[in-house]
């Protein structure tokens, strides 16, 4: 699953406002100018954001962009769906509104959907993300660890190959190095 640049631009805005808390307005266009961005999509974007409650303006000369919100309490989740819409890692799940996951396949009342349950793991992965990440997480610069795992057990004599390392270390006592001789 892929997230567009309404996802990925609109992140990357609330964080810029972030690490601006407690200054004047934020405009627009310093922070299309200060990223690279487009300014007319980002215009479309915190539209977006601001209709969802997660940003303020403020007009005149003076006037710009501000968080709603403090950083702690603006999460990730609130943030892509405001720009993307529900989140879903398959075109056929979504959410009802009573909040259970629903697979469009399954309008037939004989037919199950076989890999339902797949889909709608992926999703609540992606969401509980979303939701643990707030944007202050974001602009102090935390990286996620993957939680470390027992490497499997390997054959006798065969390499192994762990994410830590880049290199594969294999001890084999039957191959010598030749021994350089004095001429």
């Amino acid at each position: 699953m892929m997230f567009s640049t309404k996802a990925e631009y609109g992140v990357r805005v609330m964080v810029e406002l972030a690490r601006r808390v407690g200054e004047e307005p934020v405009p627009l266009t310093e922070i299309a100018e200060h990223d690279g961005l487009p300014l007319a999509y980002l215009e479309h974007l915190v539209a977006r954001l601001r209709k969802a409650g997660l940003l303020e303006s403020r007009r005149g000369s003076r006037g710009g962009y501000l968080l709603a919100r403090v950083p702690t309490e603006i999460t990730m989740a609130e943030v892509v769906e405001a720009l993307e819409g529900s989140i879903a890692p398959i075109e056929c799940i979504s959410e009802s509104s009573d909040g259970s996951i629903v697979c469009s396949r399954e309008s037939d009342p004989g037919h199950v959907c076989p890999t339902k349950l797949l889909w709608t793991r992926v999703r609540f992965s992606i969401v509980r993300t979303l939701e643990e990440t707030t944007l202050a997480d974001l602009v102090s610069g935390q990286q996620f660890q993957p939680p470390k795992v027992a490497p499997a057990p390997t054959a006798a004599g065969s390499s192994t190959h762990s994410a830590e390392t880049a290199t594969t270390t294999t001890h084999h006592p039957e191959i010598k190095k030749p021994v350089p001789t004095a001429a």
